[in-house]
């Protein structure tokens, strides 16, 4: 009789990806990091078990949105307080804040509980090209499409 297989803390491979987000488009990439940090594509994928890899992206400032998103995308955050709902585009929250923007993104595309923000906490956005996790020896990622 075979046994299901299921994944725990001490048979999971974790890898380091380096992503350069340059010219990529914004919902493509974060829909691939998000299944690199869930780990969806391994054999070994158990839903209720962060067996995903870290990911490092770098010039997150250089990302491209299709379309008018730029404009019409609107992020809205409040403060909790009466009457403090903040809003920002998408253009503007690129050129202000490029991490934020890509993180964001990629956040609701993980789940909403426990394990979604551990997944999270594997992902790594830098704006620039340079990032400082050399000892991890990441391997290059190039995405699929």
């Amino acid at each position: 009789m075979r046994q299901t297989f299921m994944a725990n803390e001490a048979n999971i491979e974790r890898k380091w990806y380096v992503i350069d987000a340059e010219g990529e488009t914004l919902g493509r990439l974060s829909s691939e990091v998000a299944s690199i940090l869930r780990g969806k594509y391994k054999a070994t994928y158990t839903p209720h078990v962060d067996t995903g890899d870290y990911v490092i992206i770098l010039n997150a400032g250089k990302i491209e949105m299709t379309g008018n998103k730029e404009q019409d995308k609107i992020y809205y955050r409040h403060t909790g307080h009466v009457g403090n709902m903040k809003s920002i585009s998408a253009g503007e929250l690129k050129a202000k804040n490029p991490v934020r923007l890509l993180e964001t993104s990629i956040k609701g595309m993980l789940p909403k509980n426990s394990l979604g923000r551990k997944q999270l906490g594997k992902l790594f956005v830098y704006a620039d090209d340079k990032h400082p996790h050399e000892a991890q020896q990441p391997e290059s990622y190039t995405l699929r499409g």
